[in-house]
């Protein structure tokens, strides 16, 4: 995958910084996928840039998560964020 020159030496800048984004796919059968920034770009991540454990399983399409950036240009240190269910209201029925 392919990020703009000025695109990667501005995320590069926030190398140290971790980053947030969203999944955009990750193919099971050839350890590779792609996350979508919160700053538009598109970054190339592998199996082995995820946090053990936290390597998406089907579907992952719009999962949030949080990542570093490699010196070139790779996602790394790749969590995927767990949603938080709020609780839901009771319902009332009138008796």
């Amino acid at each position: 995958m392919v990020v703009g020159r000025v695109g990667l030496e501005a995320l590069m800048n926030t190398s140290s910084q971790r980053m947030n984004g969203t999944m955009f796919f990750f193919n099971e059968e050839k350890d590779v996928g792609a996350i979508k920034s919160d700053d538009g770009e598109r970054l190339e991540v592998r199996r082995s840039g995820f946090v053990p454990g936290h390597a998406p399983v089907g579907r992952c399409s719009g999962l949030p998560v949080v990542f570093s950036l490699s010196e070139d240009g790779l996602a790394v240190d790749v969590t995927v964020v767990e949603e938080v269910n709020p609780r839901r209201a009771r319902r009332h029925t009138k008796r």
